[in-house]
């Protein structure tokens, strides 16, 4: 198992001094790395911060890639710094790292969060139940609409898709993928009183994304808010006669006037969204001109073309993870598992760390992946204790990966593998 050690590398970050101004620039730090599979981005900007410049200012909290703080651009693509190894960025090369796109700068790698959360807000981000039981909802784990949802709650909200995403650039008034891909949760799930409102909010942003899938490759949590857009899209095609014009919401901007043309005030609602789209008046002829069912039909074959694929059970397959000989019997090894995934039309890389152990029967290997059963956080193995971690929510797992402490529900996944040429594989989905 190869590993970079006592490497160097020439770190570039972004600095911006909002006392001064201007453009910013970009400050240079050479650094000797021990290991770099065991060194984080965020490592090296603590470091930087506590050796060589007190002034350096970026955000965390969490540091196990739950708190979604730590969001920035790291060798022009965006990232958690928490998340990412200095090992999963090419060897030798200089490390880049800056502020997320699309967002005001306040200082260095520290953006103003404002404007995505008041663009979350406008979406109804709340869950209100159709309903007013006491009682608690019962959700099978295996039930159709808890797998339709399923990974897209679990956004943490880091801004990494909305700053990948260039149709952002271009469309003041865009919700974004985190906004939608909130919204679309609550939209499919059959709970929510709140349906017709919510649709109306967020539909005219729909037509804003062009299924370029930046927010997908970037999603530290692995969710694609492109499917949630698409499936958005759907719903509507399914039920148009519910896009009814609203004037019950506040658009997603205030009233600007800034000798630019205003944008709308608070009473206008969403039926200034509803007007200003070409493409949403074209949805509105399609439907009403050549007939709803006619229009299912086009909206089917364009549903299928964008979501299907995306919605497609993935068939496990074998990812070579390194010869057997780099996993020392007795030891437990973990090592980082490179994966092209498909996603519909598109393709992206995966970069997991893995756990191997390999028993003092040579024959004997067990792969775990290392995500916590509980919330996806990542375990590591502690020799000490003799257990496999979770630093975030205390969850300890034995040597096989039996639950010991904490919230987690059950034990540690486990990969098949195959042994081939002399190669160990992972069968994963």
């Amino acid at each position: 198992m190869s590993k970079a050690l006592n490497s160097r590398r020439l770190v570039k970050i972004y600095r911006y001094d909002p006392s001064v101004g201007g453009n910013g620039h970009f400050d240079q730090f050479d650094l000797n790395i021990e290991d770099e599979t065991k060194t984080t981005i965020l490592d090296l900007l603590i470091r930087i911060q506590k050796t060589q410049d007190p002034t350096l200012a970026f955000r965390y909290a969490c540091r196990v890639n739950m708190c979604g703080s730590c969001g920035m651009v790291i060798n022009g693509c965006e990232a958690l710094a928490c998340k990412t190894n200095v090992s999963d960025l090419p060897e030798k090369c200089d490390i880049t790292i800056r502020p997320l796109n699309h967002f005001p700068v306040i200082k260095d790698l520290v953006v103003d969060m404002k404007p995505f959360f008041q663009k979350l807000e406008a979406s109804i981000p709340y869950f209100d139940p159709v309903d007013e039981s006491m009682e608690p909802a019962v959700i099978r784990p295996d039930s159709k609409e808890r797998n339709l949802i399923g990974l897209a709650t679990e956004c943490i909200q880091c801004g990494c898709c909305v700053s990948s995403c260039t149709m952002v650039n271009y469309h003041e008034n865009y919700a974004g993928p985190a906004a939608l891909n909130r919204a679309f949760t609550l939209l499919a799930d059959s709970r929510d009183g709140l349906y017709d409102l919510r649709m109306n909010q967020v539909l005219e942003s729909c037509y804003h994304c062009r299924t370029e899938f930046n927010c997908t490759e970037v999603c530290p949590k692995e969710i694609s808010p492109t499917r949630a857009i698409k499936y958005i899209q759907l719903l509507a095609l399914k039920e148009p006669r519910r896009l009814k014009r609203q004037n019950l919401l506040k658009p997603i901007h205030e009233e600007k006037t800034s000798g630019k043309e205003s944008l709308p005030s608070a009473d206008s609602g969403c039926n200034w969204l509803i007007e200003q789209h070409n493409r949403r008046k074209f949805l509105k002829q399609i439907i009403f001109g050549i007939g709803t069912a006619s229009a299912l039909v086009v909206g089917g074959v364009i549903a299928a073309a964008a979501i299907g694929p995306s919605l497609k059970r993935i068939p496990k397959r074998l990812v070579r993870l390194d010869k057997l000989e780099a996993f020392p019997v007795g030891k437990v090894s973990t090592i980082v598992m490179n994966d092209i995934v498909p996603n519909g039309f598109y393709k992206s890389e995966i970069k997991k760390p893995v756990i191997v152990v390999r028993r003092s029967d040579p024959d004997k290997i067990v792969v775990f992946n290392t995500s916590c059963t509980h919330l996806g956080c990542t375990v590591h193995w502690d020799e000490s204790k003799k257990q496999y971690m979770c630093a975030c929510h205390g969850g300890a797992f034995d040597e096989e990966g039996n639950v010991t402490a904490g919230p987690p529900p059950r034990p540690l996944d486990r990969y098949a593998f195959k042994v081939e040429d002399g190669y160990l594989f992972a069968e994963v989905v």
